[in-house]
């Protein structure tokens, strides 16, 4: 008989990574904020793609809207699109290398802030212009230690002698 899978790691991630993202930094070091959430939900829906999925997604986006004062919708459009191309090919990138797991996820972390850059204009708010770019730059290279510490999150939340 399999252990049924404990959610509750999920969403102590998914509140950290809410938490540190909505933390006041100093405004030179807030363009270097890595999307964390963003991150967090990539990693879940590769490797729990059967209770992580885009109603997630879309939750996490509108909590991520109300709490930064964004326009509402704007982060659940970005992350259901990218949740829903990570399902749909979560098998493949799943086995990539970690260097091409990376600019896998650079390339959803683009597609992010593509959209986001959009829904702002089409909204008529400013922009972030380049602003939104490093931050996208900065949570490519942060991706493979992000990934180790969930995947040892997820460890051990599976293995059955955890005390998790």
């Amino acid at each position: 008989m399999a252990r049924p899978l404990r959610i509750w790691p999920v969403l102590v991630t998914f509140v950290a990574a809410i938490a540190i993202g909505i933390t006041p930094l100093p405004e030179s070091v807030q363009l270097l904020r890595p999307p964390l959430a963003a991150m967090v939900l990539i990693y879940w829906v590769l490797m729990w793609p059967e209770r992580i999925g885009l109603l997630t997604a879309f939750a996490l986006g509108i909590v991520i809207d109300i709490l930064h004062g964004q326009l509402l919708g704007q982060n659940a459009l970005a992350l259901s699109v990218v949740t829903y191309i990570t399902l749909r090919f979560h098998l493949q990138i799943r086995i990539f290398p970690l260097w091409q797991m990376t600019m896998t996820v650079l390339a959803l972390l683009t597609m992010i802030a593509s959209l986001q850059f959009v829904v702002e204009g089409i909204g008529g708010f400013g922009t972030m212009g380049l602003g939104r770019w490093p931050q996208v730059i900065v949570g490519t290279v942060l991706w493979p230690p992000v990934m180790a510490l969930l995947d040892r999150v997820r460890q051990q939340s599976e293995t059955p002698s955890s005390t998790f």
